[in-house]
Order: structure tokens, then C-alpha cells, then sequence
């Protein structure tokens, strides 16, 4: 098993969500964006790293079809997912995973035709070694679909904001080795489709 650092500790992230930390919520555009790219999940298996409050999961549950389970390293932010509303039918699953060092065995299927990585990239320290274990999980034809932050697209003099982007170098090592890159742009985000 492959173990790689993330530049946020899992402690920091529990600390952080047990306070009441909350991140940017999954919007409308956000939302018709993954409808276009990704598609009917038609009962196929998705997964969402960094699920944190769990609207991505929901969103391909109920909206789309997929049968998701949501992971985060953080034991509050699971618990947090798992507590709100399910909509129609059954929720999706939720586990408490460290995607950057536990073992993939545990997730409860081999491979994903769909996984998401929602503002969770950026804070990935071996992008690489990342970027392999999600490969790792994509079943054959699937897509990674990632929403990130891009540097330089925030107004503000806040050097704590804008060192949120990824730089070019980053996006670049996302984007190498897919035969599939599309892209669209939401504001400061950036959202990727990447297939094998």
C-alpha cells in the first residue's frame, strides 16, 4: 500500500470540520455542469473523495442515478453527510477513509465509473502519487471529474485566499496522461473531466 502526504493533516481536517467549518456549497451551475459531463449513472458505482457535508454523493445518488458512497479522512465531516436529508430512495453510502493512506481494499467496490475530488486537489501534496491511486479505481471508460480552484482568479490581496488555486504546474500534472480532458470555468473554479 502506498502511503502519500497531504499538505493538511487528517487531524487538522477533523479539528476544522468538528468546529463547524464549512466550505463552498455546491451550486446550481456546479450542479448542471456534472449533469453534462457526467451523465446517467444508471445504477453504476460512484465515489466522492473529500465528501465533507456530502451534496456531490447526494447529488449523484438521486439526481443522477449513481449508486455513490461518499469518503473523508474527517470522522465529523462523515457524520455530518450521514445526517442530512437522503432525498427519495436510499442515501448514499458514507466511510471514513484517508484516500492519500488507507487501503483502497476497503472502499466497498473494486472500481467507479464516475469518482469527484471537490476542492480536495489542491491540498494533495504527492499530486502524482494522487492522481495513481485514483487511476487506480476508475473503471474502464469512467471519469474523474474534479473541481478546484485556479490561481491568479480571485480579486483580493488576502495571501491566504489566493494560495487556494493550483498553479499551472499542478493543473498540468492533473491533466497529463488522460486521453480525455474537458474543462469549464466557474468563477475561481475550475472543473475537470478526465477519462483513461
Amino acid at each position: 500500500m502506498t502511503t502519500i502526504e497531504s499538505n493538511a493533516s487528517t487531524a487538522d481536517w477533523e479539528l476544522l470540520w468538528a468546529q463547524g467549518r464549512r466550505y463552498r456549497r455546491l451550486d446550481d451551475a456546479e450542479r448542471r455542469l456534472m449533469d453534462e459531463y457526467l451523465g446517467p449513472g444508471r445504477g453504476r458505482p460512484a465515489l466522492d473523495i473529500g465528501t465533507g457535508e456530502g451534496a456531490v454523493a447526494r447529488h449523484l445518488q438521486h439526481e443522477l442515478g449513481y449508486r455513490a458512497t461518499g469518503v473523508d479522512c474527517s470522522p465529523s465531516a462523515v457524520a455530518l453527510a450521514a445526517s442530512q436529508g437522503t432525498g427519495p430512495g436510499a442515501g448514499p453510502a458514507w466511510q471514513c477513509l484517508d484516500i492519500t493512506a488507507d487501503d483502497l481494499a476497503a472502499l466497498p467496490e473494486p472500481a467507479y465509473a464516475v469518482i469527484t475530488c471537490r476542492l480536495v486537489y489542491r491540498w494533495m501534496d504527492d499530486k502524482s502519487a494522487f492522481l495513481n491511486r485514483v487511476r487506480h479505481l476508475l473503471a474502464p471508460g469512467g471519469t474523474f471529474w474534479v473541481v478546484t480552484e485556479v490561481e491568479g482568479r480571485r480579486t483580493t490581496t488576502d495571501l491566504a485566499l489566493l494560495r487556494l488555486g493550483v498553479t499551472p504546474v499542478e493543473a498540468a500534472i492533473l491533466t497529463a496522461g488522460w486521453s480525455v480532458v474537458r474543462t469549464a470555468d466557474l468563477d475561481v473554479l475550475r472543473c475537470y473531466a478526465l477519462r483513461p
